[in-house]
């Protein structure tokens, strides 16, 4: 009988801060930018500079603490981790690793079946990013970029608490959320402002001791996330059933060719040769400043759940969707305050804004539209000046350009014919012109009035009130 086997899987989550500028120095943060151009002596390791830390990055760190139920360690320091690597600019990086600033947290996941599972965190350090490598295949030489070099980042450490791709993907999208809540990160895995190392090790069904280990990275999206797992689990069960070891290391995961292959072998922490950095004091949080850091806490997706159930009688599943992202929560917020029309608020962001999203592969935190413009356009609608179609069409230009939709139909002359003598005329000469439809009309065929309402629509440049284009057809016919 073949045997059974249960994965066993532990995360270390890293999330870059949304900090305007570096935990150690004033230099910008900002993604992008042209390479070395967000550098100074500190950043790039200049002998003689002196790191002096950013207090938002505690503040961050704290509430992140707060909100996955830690511990916060009111008196903690950094320590540097001694390694050698070319994006490493001072040959060591500012960590923390006897005194973090957040122990012994947890978040409770959702699964699909409807359960919920508690997720441990051990624990959570404020740390800094290193440079970034970019290899020329071409003329077979590295360069390196120090932009990314001291940009703020959190490590989330968690026990080996999860048992399946599914449990992972749920653990991170909660805290994924969690922090945009916050507003303490984008979250965005594809420009690597969350990045999620992958601790995995295999044991029988039943067994209480832990397999070997092996951390898999280079993991950017929830999908490569599963994919690495699923081969992961496969190829450690493959060895211990051929009866060889699975040797403890840090793996490689190539998303195209879904294999992941060895970097190095996995170092102990006694490689680092960790001490406390001594230019830098230790960060005391003082009680009144903790409690200042909870009562800012925002309100989560699930209080926010229960309220808008209530508030707004919206239906679960929009709800669902709705309170995803921070973005889209903060939108239909906003724009229901000012048109106090909740369920049309909301299919205008589950259904083209969505629509729109998927087309153009963007995400809700990219939206740029402003509430006022979306209102304003549900409300030319509500009030019969402008029919569906031309709503969808102006909704396109607000989506892109946050056009004023009332200044818009007035410039085009797109506002919605509701005259009755205007439209019956059109009509008249439409059931002139299609003596065929109308004869399948009267003979029983229903479809055929939806054949001369598209006629219509099309004489009136879509202008006209389908309503009214229905009712009178049906009474001339």
């Amino acid at each position: 009988m073949a045997k059974e086997y249960e994965t066993v899987i532990g995360l270390e989550v890293h999330v870059e801060l949304a900090t305007k500028t570096k935990i150690f120095c004033g230099c910008s943060t900002a993604f992008g930018g042209s390479p070395n151009s967000h550098t100074c002596p500190v950043c790039t390791g200049m002998p003689g500079s002196l790191p002096v830390l950013n207090k938002q990055v505690v503040e961050y760190a704290a509430a992140v603490g707060l909100a996955t139920n830690c511990t916060i360690t009111q008196n903690c320091k950094f320590d540097r981790k001694n390694y050698f690597y070319p994006d490493n600019p001072q040959n060591y990086q500012i960590s923390q690793l006897y005194l973090p600033i957040c122990r012994n947290g947890h978040v409770d996941i959702e699964l699909e079946d409807g359960t919920t599972k508690q997720i441990r965190i051990h624990e959570i350090h404020m740390e800094e990013d290193a440079g970034k490598l970019v290899h020329d295949e071409w003329d077979d030489v590295s360069y390196v970029d120090y932009n990314r070099s001291g940009v703020p980042l959190i490590e989330i450490v968690s026990e080996p608490d999860m048992r399946s791709a599914e449990e992972v993907i749920a653990y991170l999208d909660k805290l994924r959320l969690i922090i945009q809540y916050l507003g303490a990160s984008d979250c965005k895995l594809q420009e690597g402002s969350m990045r999620a190392d992958v601790n995995l090790s295999v044991r029988e069904a039943g067994s209480e001791a832990f397999g070997t280990r092996t951390e898999t990275k280079n993991l950017n999206s929830f999908s490569a996330i599963a994919r690495a797992i699923e081969a992961e689990k496969n190829r450690q069960i493959d060895l211990i059933e051929s009866g060889e070891a699975v040797v403890q290391e840090t793996r490689r995961w190539d998303d195209n060719k879904e294999y992941s292959y060895a970097m190095r072998s996995k170092e102990d922490a006694q490689d680092y040769r960790y001490f406390p950095d001594p230019d830098l004091v230790p960060v005391h949080i003082s009680d009144a400043w903790l409690e200042e850091i909870r009562s800012r806490q925002p309100e989560f997706k699930t209080e926010k759940m229960a309220r808008y159930k209530e508030e707004f009688g919206i239906p679960d599943y929009d709800i669902g969707i709705l309170t995803d992202s921070k973005k889209l929560a903060d939108l239909f917020e906003a724009t229901t305050a000012i048109c106090n029309q909740p369920k049309k608020v909301s299919n205008w962001l589950m259904g083209e804004t969505m629509r729109i999203l998927k087309e153009k592969e963007m995400e809700p935190e990219d939206i740029t539209f402003s509430p006022e413009n979306l209102a304003k356009l549900i409300g030319l609608v509500e009030a019969g000046t402008i029919n569906g179609s031309v709503a969808k069409e102006i909704f396109e230009k607000i989506f892109d350009e946050d056009i004023n939709p009332e200044q818009y139909v007035e410039e085009h002359g797109l506002k919605q014919v509701n005259d009755e003598g205007a439209l019956r005329a059109t009509i008249e000469e439409v059931i002139a012109a299609n003596p065929q439809s109308v004869e399948d009309y009267r003979n029983g065929k229903e479809k055929a009035i939806g054949f001369l309402v598209g006629q219509t629509m099309k004489a009136m440049k879509g202008k006209a009130n389908p309503g009214m284009v229905n009712q009178i057809l049906k009474e001339l016919l």
